[in-house]
């Protein structure tokens, strides 16, 4: 999932659980304005943030990692 969706996900899932940012900067330990700059497009968050993140509104993080053929 590109990063854009990803954030808009986590966005949306707080919203359904009705809280605020301020309430999931503070459950998950990152700063309310790093938290504001993501839902806004900004930035460029770690994985382990966006894990604090998924990890408070319920949602699983799962990566795939594809094997790209080499150019000859």
């Amino acid at each position: 999932m590109h990063q854009d969706k990803l954030i808009s996900a986590l966005k949306d899932r707080r919203d359904n659980l009705r809280l605020t940012q301020e309430t999931l900067a503070e459950m998950s330990g990152v700063n309310l304005r790093t938290l504001k700059q993501f839902e806004r497009g900004k930035g460029n968050p770690t994985l382990d943030t966006l894990q604090k993140l998924a990890d408070v509104v319920g949602l699983e993080l799962v990566f795939q990692v594809k094997k790209m053929n080499p150019t000859p």
